[in-house]
């Protein structure tokens, strides 16, 4: 392998096995490809590379000063915050993400949730399996809340590609959309509601916001407490917008109708998680797959490909 042209791809087991990385094959690298990389591997394995593709591996200031040859850092994600931006731009190191690779996924996993809320489905498949069905005196079980979305409202909180696209699928099923105006964004107008105000007149609330410091437990329990008791909030965006606390509270004392949460403070969630310490027919957690569409991947790693390629070419 030449020391000239070599880059790693640090962990290529975030991408599925069933992606292809062709893609990579017509660049004028040589890539090597590790499924997993901890800190302590990243300088040993990088070393000598021109470029360094990573989807989670935190890189630091003290790999980077071991690394004199990089010049070049793909994310395979839209977050930069694994990565010192600081120190690369002090060592003129390129640090590239990748934006709108999997807006229709998240979007279509947000509904999947809000449908899946509304029409109490974890509820009743499970007592489907565990027999209540069978045992009942009626050809039908209507022991759970089942909410007709047409003429309901939504409010998207964020409402950048993502937050519209799943405002134009909500649309689709006779949704009143409203947009929030979302602290430290600067995006006022007249197009857009005080969040407080939203809040009290959603039926369903979907997050698509970034997580700053603006937005940080952006709804805690005075603004969770806000809600409709039959509302349903839905976060596909990061954990952290949402007082984790407050919420199972809400859920376990039917303050708020229903939660769909695609991602937590923690991930993986080794510590535990108290929205997983709980059974509660109004809850559903999925494991931050919403993006993991094979479609999603690939166009990924294809446009990862497509932005080294064009570094090149400046």
């Amino acid at each position: 392998m030449s020391k000239t042209n070599k880059a790693v791809l640090l962990d290529a087991a975030t991408l599925g096995d069933d992606v292809s990385l062709a893609a990579f094959q017509q660049l004028p690298l040589s890539l090597e490809v590790f499924d997993t990389s901890e800190p302590e591997n990243v300088v040993e394995r990088c070393r000598d590379a021109v470029a360094i593709f990573t989807n989670k591996v935190v890189i630091d200031e003290s790999m980077l000063s071991s690394l004199p040859n990089l010049h070049y850092i793909g994310v395979l994600a839209t977050g930069t915050n694994n990565i010192d931006l600081a120190a690369c731009e002090l060592r003129g190191i390129r640090v590239q993400n990748i934006e709108r690779y999997s807006t229709a996924s998240v979007a279509q996993h947000a509904m999947a949730l809000i449908l899946s809320l509304a029409g109490s489905i974890p509820a009743y498949s499970r007592d489907v399996e565990n027999g209540t069905w069978g045992k009942s005196n009626s050809f039908c079980l209507l022991n759970h809340p089942i909410i007709e979305l047409e003429g309901k409202t939504l409010l998207v909180i964020g409402f950048g590609d993502l937050g519209k696209a799943t405002a134009r699928l909500a649309e689709a099923f006779g949704m009143t959309v409203l947009k929030a105006a979302v602290p430290g964004s600067g995006t006022k107008g007249n197009d857009r509601v005080e969040l407080d105000k939203g809040l009290k007149q959603a039926d369903v609330v979907s997050l698509h916001c970034p997580l700053n410091e603006s937005t940080a437990n952006l709804l805690d329990q005075n603004r969770l407490s806000l809600m409709k008791s039959t509302a349903i909030l839905i976060n596909t965006s990061r954990g952290g917008l949402v007082d984790e606390c407050a919420l199972a509270k809400a859920l376990e004392s039917g303050r708020l109708g229903g939660a769909g949460f695609d991602v937590l403070t923690e991930e993986p969630p080794v510590n535990g998680n108290i929205l997983l310490r709980t059974s509660l027919p109004n809850l559903i957690v999925t494991p931050h797959c919403a993006w993991g569409s094979l479609e999603s991947r690939q166009r990924l790693i294809n446009l990862a490909a497509q932005h080294y390629e064009c570094f090149l070419e400046a």
